[in-house]
């Protein structure tokens, strides 16, 4: 009956210390990668700056340079620039990336 106990407490504590914190974050990223329009500053996954030209449902064109313009795949995009627009249309943050690095100022 006590292994029962302690079995119960161990996938308690699986389910409140990975699999929810984990659908938290899958749900942020999905939340990202939906509010994401065109003409919004991103960073990609692979620290490119751009400027979203164009969406699609897979991937994103994006325009790192004057005249540079380059197709990603949607997911490839890290975080969104962009500030929320003053209509109150947009309820995510302006930096959303999962990354606290954001908000430091000793760089």
């Amino acid at each position: 009956m006590v292994i029962a106990a302690y079995l119960v407490i161990l996938v308690a504590a699986f389910f409140f210390l990975i699999v929810r914190p984990q659908r938290r974050q899958a749900q942020v990223r999905k939340q990202l990668l939906s509010a994401v329009r065109v003409g919004d500053e991103i960073i990609t996954s692979g620290g490119i700056h751009a400027v979203v030209v164009s969406l699609s449902d897979e991937t994103v064109e994006v325009s790192i340079a004057p005249g540079v313009e380059v197709t990603l795949a949607r997911q490839a995009i890290a975080a969104r620039l962009t500030p929320p627009s003053a209509d109150g249309d947009d309820d995510t943050p302006a930096v959303e990336a999962g990354d606290d690095t954001a908000d430091d100022d000793d760089a």
